[in-house]
C-alpha cells in the first residue's frame, strides 16, 4: 500500500479515525530502521480519556475553534500526542520543585539599546535645618526618618526610648487598624539597646541605625513566623532572614513587627481581619502592602517595606496617604521572600516622606546570588537637586477622566510652578490588560503545590476575584498565548522606551489602570505621593462589588489624602526622588496626621 501517512489520516472517515490512529500507533517501533528518530505521539497512551465534546467545552475556555474532523483527530490523538507533558505533576515520575527555583527564561527590562541612565552611585542627603527633638512623643512619632535619625545621631533620642514609643503604639493601635501580624517586642529591644551602645561608642552605621522599621509579612525573619497572611502559613518560621531584612539589620534598623498583608499578596483581607485605613476606618487600607501602609500612616513604625506585583505599593500608599517607592525591577532582591510572580515582584520602602524613601532604598539596593532578576545598578541621588528644567511627561485624556482629581490636575500645575516642562505624551491604545495572563500563570505556578493539595480552599475569602478562584481557572490558559503575551509585553517596553526618549519623568493618576500595567510589567519605577486631599461619600474597597455586603457610605462627606505618582527611567530613582522631594515641599501637606491617632495619655 502505497497510501502516505498523511494521505490515510485526511481521508480516513471521522466514524473511523480513533481506531485508525490507535492501530497506527500500535506498531512495532522495534521494527522501524536504524536512523528512524522517535515521532511525536509514538508513546504509549497515557492520562484519563477524553472525547469530542472534552474538546468542545474546553474551546469555551480557551475562545479557539475547532472544525468537527479536527476536534475528532485532537479527541483520539490526545493521549498519545500531548498528554504525557502532565507527567511532571500527574506522575508516574512526578518532579517536585523547590519554592526556591526561579524559572529558566527571566525578564530583562533594559532593552539592548538603553544604557543605564546613572554611571556613577552618588548619594547627598538634604542639608535642611531638622528641628529640634519635640516634647511630644506623637510627634516624635509620626517624625520623618530624616528628623528621627539626625536625632538620634546627635543622642537627642536615643533607639530604645523611640522603640518602647513605636511598640507602645502599636499596642495601642494595632486592635482598631490589624496591620501587625508578629510583633517582636524582645527582638526590638535587643537590637535598640545594641544600637545605642554602638552609637555611644562612635560605631555609627548611618542614617537608619537605631530606627525601628516594619515588613511585610511575606519577607522571611530568621525564628519569627512569616505567614504570607495565609491561613495554610500561619506556623510558619523560617530559619534565616531574607536579604533585605539582612541589610536593614546591617544598617542597625530595628524589626519591631512583620506587618499585615492580604493573603498571598492580594487585596487587604489577611486570616487575622481586614486591616484598616488610618484616615477612613470604615475601610480597608487597599492591599496587598496593607499593614505596611497603615503602620506608616498611623506613626507605628518609622518607616516599612512593602512589596508590589501590581499596584500593592501605590494602592496602599494612596489610601493610607504615605509615600510608597516601587523600585525599578530587578534593583532590589527578592531573595527569602513570598513569590507570587517571578518577572514582576518588587521589594520598596513606604515612609512619611520621599527623602525617607531614598534612605531606605540606598541600604536595600544591589543584586544578591539568591535572586537570579537582581543585577548590580547605581543609584545616584542628590536631595537638594534643582528640578528646573526636567521634563515631566503627562497625558491630556486622563488628567481629565476617573480617576484622576483636582488634585492631580493641581499637582502638574505645581510641577509647571516649580520650573519643570509638562510635556504632552501618548501611547497607543492597545489591550494592555492582556499582559495580565503572565501575572496569573506565574502565580498560579508559584502556588501550585497549594492549589492541588486543596489548601486553597482554606483562605478566608473565596469570592471570584480572590486568588483560589484565579488560581484554579489559570490552569486552563493557552502556552501559546503565554508566549505571545510576553512578546507584547517587549512591544509596550519599546512603547516606553520611545516615550523615555521625549521626557525625564512621567506625573500620572496613581491608579490609572493602564499605566499600574505598563509600568509593572515593563519594570519602570514608580513614587507616589500624599498630594492633597479629597472628599469621599462611601468607603472604597479593592474587591469587587458585593450587593449582599455593601460598603459604607456617609451623609457628611469624609475627607482623605490623594496621591500623584511619579513614573522614571529605568534605573533611574534619582530623578524621581528628587522630583518628589520638590513637590513635596510644593504641595505642602506631607504633615498632617490622621485623626484619632494620638496616644492615650496617662
Amino acid at each position: 500500500m502505497t497510501t502516505s501517512r498523511r494521505e490515510f489520516l485526511t481521508t480516513t472517515s471521522l466514524a473511523l479515525l480513533a481506531g485508525a490512529i490507535g492501530s497506527l500507533h500500535a506498531q512495532d517501533q522495534t521494527k522501524l530502521p536504524p536512523g528512524a528518530p522517535t515521532a511525536f505521539g509514538a508513546g504509549p497512551p497515557v492520562g484519563p480519556e477524553v472525547s469530542v465534546s472534552t474538546f468542545a467545552e474546553a474551546e469555551k475556555l480557551v475562545q479557539f475553534s475547532l472544525r468537527d474532523d479536527e476536534r475528532a483527530m485532537a479527541a483520539a490523538s490526545w493521549r498519545r500526542t500531548l498528554a504525557s507533558v502532565y507527567e511532571r505533576r500527574t506522575g508516574p515520575r512526578k518532579l517536585a520543585l523547590e519554592t526556591t527555583l526561579a524559572p529558566a527564561t527571566r525578564w530583562n527590562p533594559v532593552l539592548p539599546a538603553l544604557r543605564e541612565v546613572a554611571t556613577k552611585a552618588q548619594f547627598v542627603r538634604s542639608t535642611a535645618p531638622v528641628p529640634s527633638l519635640p516634647s511630644k512623643d506623637d510627634d516624635i512619632a509620626f517624625a520623618p526618618v530624616t528628623h528621627l535619625s539626625r536625632w538620634i545621631e546627635s543622642r537627642q533620642l536615643t533607639s530604645e526610648r523611640l522603640t518602647h514609643l513605636y511598640l507602645d503604639r502599636m499596642q495601642s493601635f494595632n486592635p482598631e487598624l490589624r496591620c501587625a501580624i508578629t510583633i517582636t517586642r524582645d527582638l526590638a529591644l535587643e537590637q535598640a539597646k545594641q544600637a545605642d551602645e554602638e552609637i555611644s561608642e562612635g560605631k555609627y552605621r548611618g542614617p537608619l541605625h537605631g530606627i525601628p522599621f516594619g515588613v511585610k509579612d511575606l519577607l522571611d525573619t530568621a525564628g519569627v513566623a512569616t505567614t504570607y497572611g495565609a491561613e495554610p502559613y500561619r506556623d510558619r518560621v523560617p530559619s534565616d532572614d531574607a536579604v533585605v531584612v539582612k541589610r536593614l539589620h546591617n544598617a542597625g534598623a530595628v524589626l519591631v513587627a512583620k506587618l499585615s498583608m492580604g493573603a498571598l499578596a492580594l487585596n487587604d483581607v489577611w486570616f487575622g481581619g481586614q486591616t484598616m485605613n488610618p484616615w477612613l476606618p470604615e475601610e480597608g487600607s487597599s492591599g496587598s502592602s496593607a499593614g505596611p501602609g497603615a503602620a506608616t500612616a498611623a506613626g507605628l513604625v518609622g518607616f516599612s517595606i512593602g512589596s508590589e506585583t501590581g499596584g500593592s505599593i501605590v494602592s496602599p500608599s494612596m489610601r493610607c496617604g504615605v509615600t510608597g517607592l516601587r523600585p525599578t525591577y530587578g534593583r532590589v532582591p527578592r531573595t527569602g521572600a513570598m513569590t507570587l510572580c517571578w518577572s514582576l515582584d518588587k521589594l520598596g520602602p513606604m515612609t512619611r516622606s520621599v527623602e525617607d524613601a531614598m534612605l531606605v532604598l540606598q541600604a536595600i539596593t544591589g543584586p544578591d546570588a539568591g535572586d537570579v532578576a537582581s543585577v548590580q545598578s547605581h543609584l545616584a541621588f542628590d536631595a537638594n537637586a534643582s528640578v528646573k528644567g526636567l521634563r515631566v511627561g503627562y497625558f491630556p485624556a486622563w488628567m481629565n477622566e476617573r480617576p484622576a482629581t483636582e488634585v492631580d490636575r493641581v499637582a502638574l500645575d505645581t510641577a509647571k510652578n516649580l520650573g519643570m516642562i509638562p510635556v504632552e505624551v501618548s501611547l497607543p491604545d492597545w489591550p494592555y490588560d492582556s499582559l495580565n495572563l503572565i501575572l496569573f500563570a506565574e502565580a498560579a505556578a508559584a502556588f501550585e503545590e497549594l492549589t492541588l493539595s486543596g489548601g486553597l480552599r482554606k483562605l478566608k475569602m473565596q469570592v471570584p476575584d480572590a486568588w483560589p478562584n484565579l488560581f484554579r481557572e489559570a490552569r486552563f490558559l493557552s502556552a501559546v498565548d503565554f508566549v505571545q503575551t510576553d512578546r507584547m509585553r517587549r512591544k509596550v517596553a519599546q512603547e516606553m522606551e520611545r516615550v523615555f526618549s521625549e521626557v525625564d519623568l512621567l506625573l500620572v493618576p496613581s491608579l490609572r489602570d493602564e499605566m499600574l500595567v505598563i509600568t509593572n510589567f515593563t519594570g519602570h519605577p514608580s513614587l507616589t505621593l500624599r498630594a492633597g486631599f479629597v472628599e469621599v461619600q462611601q468607603a472604597r474597597s479593592d474587591w469587587a462589588p458585593d450587593p449582599a455586603h455593601p460598603l459604607p457610605t456617609f451623609s457628611t462627606p469624609r475627607r482623605v489624602p490623594h496621591g500623584v505618582t511619579l513614573i522614571g527611567r529605568l534605573f533611574d530613582e534619582g530623578t524621581i526622588g528628587a522630583a518628589g522631594i520638590a513637590l513635596e515641599r510644593g504641595f505642602g501637606v506631607a504633615a498632617e496626621r490622621p485623626p484619632g491617632f494620638q496616644a492615650p495619655q496617662d
